[in-house]
C-alpha cells in the first residue's frame, strides 16, 4: 500500500471517529469490495477503527424473526423514539439476495421511510448472499464503520435459520419478533435457536386474543433454550403500528444490557470477536487448513493471547500463518 493510499484511509478512519456521516458510505463502500488490493485496505481501515474504540463504542440491537412478522415496522419505530431523544443511528439491513444480480432485492427503498430524510439515520442495505439464515459476510464489517458514527446501531436480519444465529455475535441485545399465531416457539425449537434470543417481541399486539396466546406460548417456552446466564429473555407485546407497548420495549432492551453487569457487555463483545475470527478462518481454510496449521485449541490459544486485538487484524495475521502452513511452511508470522 502507498505511502498517500495509507494517509487517505487514516484520514478516512479520522473522519468517522469523528462521527462525518459523509464518509460512512466510502468506508462502507470500501469494506463490500472483493478486489484483494481492497480487501488489504478495508482490513486496515477496521482494525484502526476496532483498536481504537476496543469493545466500546455505539449500542447495537439486532431484530430478527421470520417475514411478515413486522420487523421493520417496529425497527421504524425504535428509531423514531430513538431521535426524539436525540440519538443518531445507524441500520444496517440484511435483505435476501436477486438470484441474477447477487444484491439486495428490497434495498434502503422500503425501510424506515419515516427517517429516510433525517440526517441523523443512516440505512444501509446488504445482500444476504449465500448466508441462508440470512446474514451478510460483511455485516461485521458494515456493523464496524456505522458504530463509529453513529449513537446506536440497528442490525436487521433477513428471516429465521441456523446461520441467523451470527447475528448474536454482532450485537448487544438480539430481538426475536414474533407473529401473531404463526408457530413461533416451534419454530425457534426446529430451526435450534430457542436460546438465542434476549428479548422477544410479540408484534401485532392490536390483533388482541391470538397476540396474547402467542405471548403466552413464547413466555413458557423462554426458559428452555440452554443459556450461559441467568437472563430469561422477557416476552413483550407491542404494536409497531400503534405505538403500543414500545416503552415496555424498550426497558426490555435496557434491562439486559444492564444485567451483564459492569464488565458484561465488553466480554460479549470480545466473545463476538472471537466467534467472527473462527468463521472467517473456518469458511476460508475449511477443518483441513485448520489442522494443517494446529487445529481449534491452537486457535483459542492465540484467541486468549490476543485479549486486546481487532478481530479483523487477528484474522488476517493467522489466516496468513494457515496458508504459510499449507505451503508446508507452517512458521508463524
Amino acid at each position: 500500500m502507498s505511502w498517500r493510499r495509507a494517509q487517505a484511509l487514516a484520514d478516512l478512519g479520522e473522519r468517522l471517529l469523528a462521527r462525518e456521516r459523509a464518509a460512512v458510505a466510502p468506508a462502507l463502500n470500501l469494506v463490500d469490495d472483493r478486489r484483494p488490493e481492497a480487501r488489504q485496505e478495508a482490513t486496515a481501515l477496521l482494525a484502526g477503527l476496532e483498536e481504537t474504540v476496543l469493545f466500546g463504542g455505539a449500542r447495537r440491537i439486532g431484530l430478527t424473526g421470520a417475514p411478515g412478522a413486522g420487523k421493520s415496522t417496529l425497527l421504524g419505530a425504535l428509531v423514531q423514539r430513538l431521535r426524539s431523544r436525540g440519538q443518531t443511528v445507524g441500520v444496517i439491513a440484511v435483505d435476501p439476495s436477486s438470484q441474477r444480480t447477487g444484491g439486495a432485492l428490497l434495498g434502503d427503498r422500503m425501510r424506515v421511510r419515516s427517517g429516510s430524510a433525517d440526517p441523523g439515520v443512516f440505512i444501509r442495505s446488504l445482500a444476504a448472499r449465500d448466508q441462508l439464515g440470512g446474514l451478510a459476510e460483511a455485516a461485521r464489517a458494515s456493523v464496524t464503520i456505522v458504530a463509529a458514527a453513529f449513537d446506536v446501531v440497528l442490525v436487521e436480519t433477513v428471516g429465521v435459520g441456523q446461520s441467523e444465529g451470527e447475528v448474536v455475535d454482532l450485537v448487544d441485545t438480539l430481538v426475536y419478533v414474533a407473529q401473531p399465531g404463526a408457530g413461533d416457539l416451534l419454530q425457534c425449537m426446529k430451526a435450534g435457536i430457542l436460546e438465542l434470543p434476549d428479548v422477544v417481541a410479540v408484534n401485532k399486539a392490536d390483533l388482541g386474543p391470538v397476540a396474547e396466546r402467542t405471548a403466552n406460548e413464547l413466555m413458557a417456552g423462554a426458559g428452555l433454550g440452554e443459556r450461559t446466564t441467568e437472563w430469561v429473555p422477557p416476552v413483550v407485546l407491542v404494536s409497531a403500528q400503534e405505538g403500543t407497548g414500545l416503552d415496555e420495549f424498550e426497558s426490555a432492551l435496557d434491562d439486559h444490557v444492564e444485567s451483564l453487569g459492569p464488565n458484561g457487555l465488553q466480554e460479549r463483545r470480545r466473545r463476538g470477536r472471537d466467534a467472527s475470527v473462527r468463521v472467517s478462518l473456518e469458511r476460508r481454510y475449511g477443518s483441513h487448513g485448520l489442522a494443517a496449521w494446529g487445529g481449534h485449541a491452537k486457535l483459542e490459544a492465540r484467541l486468549a493471547e490476543a485479549q486486546d486485538r481487532s478481530g479483523f487484524a487477528l484474522a488476517a495475521v493467522l489466516g496468513l500463518e494457515i496458508e504459510a502452513a499449507l505451503r508446508g511452511g507452517g512458521s508463524d508470522l
